[in-house]
Formats: structure tokens, C-alpha cells, sequence
């Protein structure tokens, strides 16, 4: 990919969304962050994210809500969701909204980073082939 991927965070915790920001940009990628989902959907950047960290319980819309508003909308992101609050309900309609994975705060780091990998692979996966592509 020649691009750095673009990621997002959707969290109302300002000292968390920063954090996670440090990290991301650490990382080596071109992160945004939010502190509602409702401003995420109005970024002029939407169509532009490689993967979307969202927290489940935001002021207004919750993360769940977001993804399911994301994808009525035909935006088919790779999300990692994550809370402070375990709760296996929540976790599982996350997983079948199609999170790719589901964290608890505090975040290991090292976890974070390998849901950030599938993430991307499954961007990748999904993207629109070049033309050209796929020809054996």
C-alpha cells in the first residue's frame, strides 16, 4: 500500500482518543480522532478511512449504533470496538455487526496493533481490484 492508511477514533475521552492517537501516529499512520460519532460521520474524510476505532459508549449514537449507521450508509469500514465496560451481549453484537475485534480498556498495545493488521488485510481484501488485478 502506497498510501499511509488513514486511521480513525471515534472516543469521548479526551485523555484516551489522544493516547490512542500518540500511538497510532507512533505507529507510522495518519490518524484523525473524534470525540462523537456524530462528527465522525460529517468528516469530509469518511470515504478515506483505512480502519475505525470507535468506544461503545459515547455521548449521543454508541459505537454499536455507529457501525450500523456506517454500513446503512455503504461504508464498509474495518472496526475495532472498544470499552471499559465487559459485557458479553454488547461484545457479540459487535462481532456479528462485523467488528473486526472487540477490546477491553485498558488496551494492550500489542493487541491493538495486531487488530489494526487485520483491519487493514481486510481492507485490503475488500477493496475494489485495479484494473488488471486478479489476472492469473
Amino acid at each position: 500500500m502506497s498510501q499511509t492508511p488513514l486511521i480513525m477514533c471515534v472516543e469521548d475521552d479526551a485523555s484516551v482518543r489522544e493516547a490512542i492517537k500518540g500511538l497510532l501516529v507512533s505507529l507510522g499512520f495518519a490518524a484523525e480522532v473524534f470525540s462523537s460519532a456524530e462528527e465522525f460521520i460529517q468528516s469530509s474524510r469518511l470515504g478515506e478511512t483505512s480502519c475505525l476505532i470507535t468506544d461503545v459508549k459515547l455521548g449521543g449514537m454508541s459505537g454499536i449504533e455507529l457501525q450500523n449507521r456506517l454500513a446503512a450508509l455503504g461504508h464498509s469500514i474495518p472496526t475495532i470496538v472498544i470499552t471499559a465496560f465487559p459485557d458479553e451481549r454488547i461484545r457479540a453484537q459487535a462481532l456479528s455487526a462485523g467488528a473486526v475485534c472487540f477490546l477491553y480498556k485498558p488496551i494492550n498495545k500489542d493487541e491493538l496493533v495486531d487488530c489494526i493488521d487485520s483491519a487493514l488485510n481486510r481492507r485490503s481484501d475488500t477493496a475494489e481490484p485495479e484494473p488488471g488485478d486478479g489476472q492469473q
